[in-house]
């Protein structure tokens, strides 16, 4: 039956090798089971509700991503989507917990209207092929820089950028990890990068490195979490709107979240999905209103979009695709099933916030930086030795990681490449989506 539904013959795969990849995506974004209750305690005043709105939008949209689509993506509360978020509790605007959840709510219903409308499907239809490619690559130097900034290797907050002063310990649980897994890599061992991330946790332990995190009671979480689902709607509605004075301004901060999570999950999809052929060619260019939701690029656009309405409900910021997936596909992952597995694991770790909190990034950012290294291919299909593209392709591809943001990195690729034909004299020749998304990255600028 899971053969049958995941189609994993026709995909290449097995039961196996699907379920070692949803393992080690799941090992790669677990972090945000703790990390997102401590970014957001103010909205909920650490009472745990959060901890379970976290857990359950994780595990209900990426279980619905691998059953929809049949594709190989997880989902759950965005970094920078989160903080944008808590920071909303303390402007001057005077945001409730619960009208700040019914902004997220409204964004999400945003994106799912521009999905279902087609609106998606065209801005990414509308990307010329090697910019394609250079946020593709772009998402891979992203994915090895969250790696070592993760471990405190690198910071461009300071000088020198290397950081000559952090933790050996932390250093020797990486380089154990990311020699375990190069040497399983090179000698092709299935599970190579999961076998990786479980050897430096071991690595970790007797190193103090890998230690539990703290946790909650869960019958005083859930009791918390019986007022707080749903108070997007029952609350935050009304208290969003009851000041007509205020209108402009939560229209300009809904149109953020909704510009940020929009271009943030097309950067991934089109950056991992090309390179590994998850959506192929004949996928993007079956995206259109004649075929209806009939390829898996538009199965996977509708399943992320109804995700963040999905966690907003549950009671927590914007639910969307995690970049993180690149690890379970570069372990081998091609089908839904991976999904499926991340799913279930974050419903299992619901008890085990202190267990599943103990894989330290350490263990994780070497997983990361080889994907990110097998992702570059990329960049071998640009035509570097031509101005034209190699201008735009280094502002997505490079800007991605000096911006630490994929919609940065897509919106100065987006620019370049507008410059670039001005220049030529082929202004009108610019597709309208992107001059229209050039118009939305500068105000989302000026909101930002």
């Amino acid at each position: 039956m899971i053969e049958k539904f995941f189609k994993l013959k026709e995909n290449g795969t097995t039961v196996l090798t699907e379920v070692t990849a949803g393992l080690t995506t799941f090992a790669a974004m677990a972090y945000i089971i703790a990390l997102n209750p401590i970014i957001l305690s103010g909205l909920d005043g650490g009472s745990g509700a959060v901890y379970i709105a976290t857990i359950l939008s994780s595990a209900i949209c990426t279980i619905l991503m691998g059953l929809i689509a049949n594709v190989p993506y997880a989902t759950a509360p965005g970094l920078g989507l989160n903080s944008l978020a808590a920071g909303l509790l303390s402007s001057a605007l005077g945001f409730s917990p619960a009208a700040i959840l019914a902004i997220v709510l409204i964004s999400g219903l945003i994106n799912v209207l521009i999905t279902v409308t087609n609106i998606r499907k065209h801005i990414i239809k509308s990307i010329p092929v090697f910019l394609q490619n250079a946020i593709a690559g772009g998402i891979g130097i992203f994915i090895i820089y969250i790696g070592v900034v993760n471990i405190g290797l690198v910071s461009f907050s300071g000088i020198p950028m290397i950081n000559t002063s952090m933790d050996v310990k932390v250093l020797a649980v990486f380089l154990a990890g990311l020699a375990t897994t190069i040497f399983l890599l090179i000698k092709k061992v299935p599970g190579a990068i999961l076998i990786g991330v479980i050897v430096s946790t071991i690595v970790g332990i007797p190193l103090n490195i890998t230690t539990s995190g703290g946790t909650y009671n869960l019958i005083e979480a859930f009791a918390a979490y019986k007022d707080w689902f749903g108070i997007a709607i029952t609350q935050g509605l009304g208290e969003l709107f009851a000041n007509p004075s205020g209108f402009v301004a939560v229209s300009v901060i809904i149109l953020s979240f909704s510009i940020s999570d929009n271009f943030d999950t097309i950067g991934t999809f089109v950056g991992t999905g090309r390179t590994t052929g998850i959506f192929t060619d004949e996928d993007i260019e079956k995206m259109d209103t004649g075929h209806g939701f009939s390829s898996k690029m538009d199965k996977a656009l509708f399943a992320d979009a109804i995700a963040t309405p999905i966690g907003a409900v549950l009671g927590t910021s914007p639910t969307t695709t995690y970049v993180e997936s690149a690890a379970g596909i570069g372990a081998g992952g091609k089908t839904g099933l991976v999904s499926l597995v991340v799913g279930i694991c974050f419903f299992l770790s619901l008890p085990f916030a202190s267990l599943v909190s103990a894989i330290p990034s350490a263990a994780t950012a070497p997983a990361l930086v080889i994907v990110g290294v097998m992702m570059l291919s990329a960049f071998k299909e640009i035509n570097w030795s031509n101005l034209d593209e190699a201008l735009p392709a280094m502002g997505a591809g490079c800007f991605m990681a000096l911006s630490y943001g994929i919609t940065n990195g897509v919106m100065v690729g987006f620019f370049l490449y507008t410059f670039v034909e001005i220049c030529k004299g082929n202004f009108k020749k610019l597709h309208p989506i992107i001059l229209v998304s050039d118009i939305l990255f500068i105000i989302n600028l000026w909101l930002s």
